[in-house]
């Protein structure tokens, strides 16, 4: 291939000048081998001057002038074919990198360059390598118009800012991944904050196990906890009822049959209360997935009445245990917020308002925390909480833009699919797969993402990969990256604190970044363990408080002067619900309050205390 060495010397106006007292000689390699993906680059590791720099080092970008176009390159191996170094003079070195894209001027004079992914023309034997310029460096990472938010610099040059597009970052999911400790939580409360004031119509609901987003996002959030959370066992659908009442155990089928046929006729009693059991056919039937409201007195009055039947003698044992399941259940103290509405009234709209933010009142961020919750409960209301929200999107044909933030995502989404609980899967798959055409939104946020169902990484089309140490784990980051960034990878296992390597929709192209750095006081956690630092005062740990917390016991509450009476025996329904409780005879001095009864109906002699 004859190649016009005149044309190929270097850029005519020595476009790489910066300053005009800077060094004209800004050679500092000649192309010697190249392939449709990399190339080598022969240098020295001294300037013009005899000086060692660090012009050449890993994870540097350059560019190799080829008269219009410069391609651009990333440096991911240097060294001496000979291993060997000499003070006395030069040391030819060789450096391998990877082939990103090309620059082109503009039409224009003074108009900005133009980078492209692409590659038309590749680098000839002899064609030089220079650093690459500012503008360059620029022009890789523009966006091109792209409704874009800065969430830090280049690691490479601090003074260029970290773009992201936050539309397709958020429309085609997004996944932040990294190792324990180094600051994806961090990361997560600086994405949030930058989402919510370029989107202010953007919801957001955050699964977080760690009770540590809400003390980072103050004015923009409402705390949901187990003692404040109010979610109806009616919203729930069969497979998440069966959940809880099964206690992540495997289901009983024949239980599981009973209450797809009990739930409707409880239902359909609590709507039409002189129905009896018949249950209406047509197109406004009920089901055991309706979210209509019905009462736990019904589902077992209706169990009892089953069981008395003459045909369902062989069904009584299961009935039995079932009855048993649901009764349990409705006593547990930790399922209080399903169960604890004595009063049961169709309060969907504000159970949905309330989760949802809608409206948000100025806070469009719900943390849902889930420490101390039950497994099996945690799993029935992600599922809730992720099939609602897809419904809703759904349903508000598109004016409603929810993000479901999950943390530690591999605890819902398993790589393995005999782990976890299906339904929440199903439903996270669901918003992966679907949900950006109704304005649902995914967020992943994991440390194995090895062990996540692949099926949801695949889905995620903007990664921010920080550090991994694990090797399956950096094999799935490899999988997921385009074959031209792949050695950018390289640095997964030994990068900083604060910096990621974003790739996929969301950016130009592969960039490696250091996040903004946030207040000490917005970090996620650092309330927590500012609480968890010894006492300079010396109190010791109060165990008291501790055990009370462990046991999940609501303490008594005193009746109010203004609050109406109702008989905690009663249900919502009943005919005298609304009316006082007969009052109470108090008792004889006569009487042994110890036991309740007279003395006398022993025989006994009243004792005095």
């Amino acid at each position: 291939m004859f190649v016009d060495r005149e044309a190929s010397v270097g850029e005519p106006t020595l476009q790489e000048r910066r300053k005009a007292e800077q060094n004209d000689n800004r050679i500092l390699g000649n192309v010697v081998q190249c392939d449709g993906a990399r190339a080598t680059i022969s240098a020295h590791a001294a300037d013009a001057e005899g000086t060692v720099t660090a012009h050449w080092s890993v994870g540097k970008m350059i560019s190799i002038n080829l008269g219009a176009t410069r391609t651009v390159g990333l440096v991911y191996e240097i060294g001496k074919s000979d291993r060997a170094w000499s003070n006395a003079g030069q040391n030819p070195i060789e450096v391998s990198i990877e082939l990103i894209g090309e620059v082109r001027d503009g039409a224009e004079s003074g108009a900005k360059p133009i980078f492209d992914r692409g590659i038309t023309t590749y680098p000839h034997i002899g064609a030089i390598a220079h650093r690459i310029r500012s503008r360059d460096l620029q022009a890789v990472y523009d966006l091109a118009g792209r409704h874009s938010i800065t969430i830090g610099t280049l690691s490479q040059d601090e003074a260029i800012d970290a773009n992201i597009a936050i539309d397709d970052t958020l429309a085609r999911h997004f996944a932040i991944v990294g190792t324990t400790g180094v600051g994806k939580s961090t990361a997560v409360s600086l994405l949030l904050r930058k989402s919510i004031a370029a989107r202010p119509d953007l919801r957001v609901l955050i699964l977080d196990p760690h009770n540590e987003f809400a003390a980072s996002l103050p004015e923009h959030c409402v705390r949901v906890d187990s003692t404040t959370l109010d979610l109806p066992f009616w919203m729930f659908k069969l497979e998440e009822f069966a959940e809880v009442l099964f206690r992540g155990r495997e289901t009983v089928p024949e239980e599981v049959d009973a209450l797809r046929d009990l739930i409707p006729a409880a239902k359909n009693l609590y709507r039409n209360p002189n129905s009896g059991t018949y249950l209406r056919r047509g197109t406004d039937a009920l089901t055991a997935d309706t979210p209509v409201p019905y009462r736990v007195v019904d589902l077992i009055k209706q169990i009892d009445e089953r069981m008395g039947l003459l045909e369902s003698k062989n069904d009584r044992p299961t009935l039995k245990s079932l009855k048993t399941r649901i009764e349990s259940a409705a006593s547990d103290p930790r399922y209080r917020f399903m169960f604890n509405s004595r009063l049961i009234e169709d309060t969907i709209h504000e159970t949905i308002g309330n989760i949802f933010r809608v409206p948000h009142h100025g806070r469009p961020v719900t943390c849902f925390e889930m420490a101390g919750m039950p497994s099996e409960v945690v799993n029935s209301v992600c599922s809730v909480l992720a099939r609602l929200a897809f419904d809703l999107a759904l349903w508000s044909e598109g004016r409603l833009r929810l993000l479901l933030l999950c943390e530690e995502a591999h605890r819902y989404m398993p790589a393995d699919p005999r782990l976890g609980f299906a339904p929440t899967r199903h439903a996270l798959s669901r918003i992966a797969k679907e949900g950006r055409k109704y304005g649902c939104y995914l967020g992943i946020v994991t440390q194995r993402p090895g062990e996540l169902d692949p099926t949801i990484l695949s889905q995620c089309s903007t990664f921010f990969a920080m550090r991994l140490a694990n090797e399956q784990d950096q094999a799935i980051i490899r999988s997921a990256i385009a074959d031209s960034s792949a050695s950018t990878l390289a640095f997964l296992s030994s990068m900083g604190q604060r910096e990621a390597i974003a790739f996929g929709e969301g950016v130009a192209t592969t960039m490696r970044l250091k996040f903004e750095k946030m207040s000490d006081e917005l970090i996620p956690g650092t309330a927590k363990r500012e609480e968890a630092l010894p006492s300079e005062t010396g109190k010791d740990v109060d165990l008291v408080a501790i055990v009370e917390r462990l046991r999940n016991v609501p303490k008594p509450q005193q009746a109010m002067a203004f609050a109406e009476v109702v008989d905690s025996g009663r249900q919502a329904g009943d005919p005298d619900y609304r009316k006082p409780p007969v009052p109470r005879v108090q008792p004889d001095d006569d009487f042994d309050m110890r036991y309740g009864l007279k003395p006398a109906t022993f025989g006994l002699r009243p004792q005095n205390d």
